[in-house]
């Protein structure tokens, strides 16, 4: 216990652990229970999840400052398959859980898998395009999700759909009365018997069973992005003021306070104190009783979230007792699907600390804390999730450094969950739908949007395929067929090149021999100029081993020349992955210069403005020879001269 404590719980950052602790729990809190309305197992289900994966896959994992809980894409999927898993159990939702928390549970036992076997260290390989289609896609899905609660229209209230729904609802209840048949064997006398018997029990199937079942059907065809558009006239047509209201009011208060906070004049040290505090808190934080408050006081009647039971969430035993592998089979792709994503979304929040931190983490690792994480949420009836990056920063902006902060998170949740559920089931479903359109906005990937017009345009494609099979087809799928398409251009690419060009040294090993026309140069100037050889293409493969640059330029260095004469092509990962080291170099104050920049990374170069904006335009010499002649009159010899 003593070793386990001293190799995975570190107390040397306590204070800030605590500190960053408390505050991502805070920013999780109106998350978990959005994610968790969102996904169709209600609030409850989201704060379960949060507390069972931010518990456990801190417990293990290799990014130490990750706060884990349920993330906008992972709910995003787990919102499909549980409305798949519930009409195939003809909208019984309390039949469906089992099947529902099993698939839960396979996804994270197959993360586990992945990360044994390895599969982590191949996510890199996942073009930037790809990335961007599928986040925008998953903007879109949580935003299309708010547009019935925007409009204040709940199908299990419109009578018309209820009505329309009536004969399905009928042949549905029909049939899990005759569903338990004699699989297509020989009918006996005594099959008679059960099969009258039957009939009698459908002749007495009563009103309300009906219509109920008729509610269940008209909320699971009003789910998906496809439902919703097929529905959305009888949304304006059932339209509720005082719905669209509080769901605009959330999401004004979530952008405008910390907006109101800079502008208050700050004439006094109390007030400056004050304005710190306050500009800490998260705004959705502060919508969510601030908004909830108001409806709870002036008792609007609006809509509200499902009861939260009071307590330690209960083991959910009905998993492996009530199991029937004819129930889960059809929904095995669902589970695989879902493990995929979560390791997708966990390992791109690692690469994100990662750079932050300029430390390096263990993929396998990653994933299976992660796994273990999303089976435990399973076993406690908490929707799955991931790392997510949003409240990650938000732990290390506030002083989390180790995996205590994580577990500390997950223990203020569960506080929060044991002694105020009877108050926070009081919270109207407009908030949350505004604190999820906010979320919905924040995930897509403007970065790729405003590129549009200076990318090639097979990126493009690929980024606008992606997004549409997200939303209207499978998440899975979409990465899938995103990945092929990317890879056909990259291949087109690389023969078109290979055509004109041979003899090219792929990117994998920087050369750090001099070139042939670099064998004069002054060997005084070396303490101060880095050279640094690009060789080959620089493509969403290959930006991993680009990042390693900044960490191999010494840091007396105050000039370094980025020789790209053998960088035939650059795809858009690599153009942004260059762009983010180009910019960690300026902040260090260092000079970069250009030499040989071809004809095809030059476009993109100036397209996305890195030729002006971060190397200049005097800075990007068509030879070596025009650089070292600039490099001798402008760079002084004597290193203890330089600036």
């Amino acid at each position: 216990m003593k070793q386990f404590l001293n190799n995975y719980l570190s107390f040397k950052n306590l204070r800030g652990d605590i500190f960053g602790g408390l505050t991502a729990g805070i920013v999780a809190l109106p998350l978990a229970m959005a994610f968790g309305e969102q996904s169709g197992l209600g609030a409850a289900a989201g704060l379960y999840g949060a507390i069972a994966i931010g518990f456990f896959a801190s417990l293990l994992c290799s990014t130490q400052p990750q706060i884990s809980g349920p993330t906008a894409p992972m709910t995003a999927v787990s919102m499909i398959i549980i409305a798949r898993i519930i009409q195939a159990n003809d909208g019984d939702l309390n039949a469906a859980l089992p099947s529902i928390l099993m698939v839960f549970f396979l996804a994270g036992i197959l993360q586990i898998i992945l990360g044994f076997i390895g599969i982590g260290k191949y996510i890199k390989f996942i073009p930037y395009p790809v990335i961007s289609g599928f986040m925008t896609g998953i903007g879109l899905i949580i935003i299309m999700g708010q547009i019935f609660p925007l409009l204040g229209y709940n199908a299990g209230n419109d009578l018309e759909l209820i009505e329309k729904n009536r004969h399905l609802a009928e042949a549905n209840i029909i049939g899990k009365i005759f569903q338990d048949g004699n699989n297509g064997e020989a009918i006996t006398l005594k099959d008679l018997g059960e099969v009258e018997t039957k009939v009698q029990i459908a002749k007495s199937i009563t009103e309300k069973e009906i219509i109920e079942e008729a509610k269940n059907l008209s909320k699971s065809q009003t789910k998906s992005p496809v439902g919703i558009i097929k529905n959305l006239h009888r949304g304006i047509k059932n339209f509720n003021v005082m719905e669209f209201i509080f769901v605009i009011s959330t999401i004004v208060v979530i952008y405008g306070f910390q907006r109101l906070i800079k502008i208050i004049p700050s004439k006094s040290p109390y007030v400056n104190r004050m304005k710190k505090i306050t500009s800490s808190i998260p705004s959705t934080l502060i919508a969510l009783v601030l908004v909830s408050g108001i409806a709870i006081a002036l008792k609007i009647d609006l809509y509200t979230i499902d009861k939260i039971p009071v307590g330690f969430p209960t083991f959910h035993y009905e998993i492996f007792t009530q199991f029937h592998f004819s129930d889960i089979s059809p929904f095995v792709m669902a589970a695989v699907s879902l493990a995929l994503l979560g390791c997708i979304d966990s390992l791109l929040t690692s690469v994100i600390v990662d750079n932050m931190t300029k430390t390096r983490h263990n993929s396998s690792q990653e994933l299976v804390s992660q796994g273990l994480g999303n089976s435990m949420s399973a076993l406690f009836g908490g929707i799955p999730g991931a790392s997510a990056t949003i409240r990650t920063l938000v732990n290390m902006n506030s002083g989390g450094k180790t995996r205590i902060s994580g577990i500390i998170a997950s223990l203020l949740l569960l506080s929060i969950l044991i002694a105020f559920a009877p108050i926070a089931s009081m919270i109207p479903s407009a908030v949350l739908a505004g604190v999820l359109v906010t979320v919905g906005i924040g995930i897509m990937d403007y970065k790729g949007l405003k590129a549009i017009g200076k990318m090639p345009l097979g990126d493009v494609i690929v980024m606008f395929v992606v997004m549409l099979l997200t939303v209207f087809f499978d998440l899975v799928i979409a990465v899938g067929v995103g990945l092929v398409i990317a890879a056909l251009i990259f291949m087109k690419q690389m023969g078109e090149i290979s055509s004109k060009r041979s003899g090219l040294i792929g990117l994998g090993e920087f050369s750090e021999l001099p070139w042939g026309d670099e064998k004069h140069f002054p060997l005084e100037l070396r303490k101060t100029v880095f050279i640094k050889h690009l060789e080959g293409p620089i493509f969403f493969g290959s930006t991993n081993d680009l990042q390693l640059l900044t960490a191999q330029i010494p840091k007396k260095s105050k000039y370094v020349i980025v020789r790209m004469d053998r960088v035939p092509y650059i795809d858009q990962s690599g153009l942004y992955a260059l762009e983010d080291i180009l910019i960690d170099l300026k902040s260090k104050e260092m000079e970069i210069l250009f030499v040989g920049v071809q004809k095809q990374p030059e476009y993109l170069l100036r397209k996305i403005e890195i030729i002006p904006n971060l190397v200049e335009e005097d800075f990007s010499f068509k030879t070596f020879k025009e650089c070292l002649t600039w490099v001798l009159e402008n760079v002084p010899q004597n290193p203890n001269n330089s600036n």
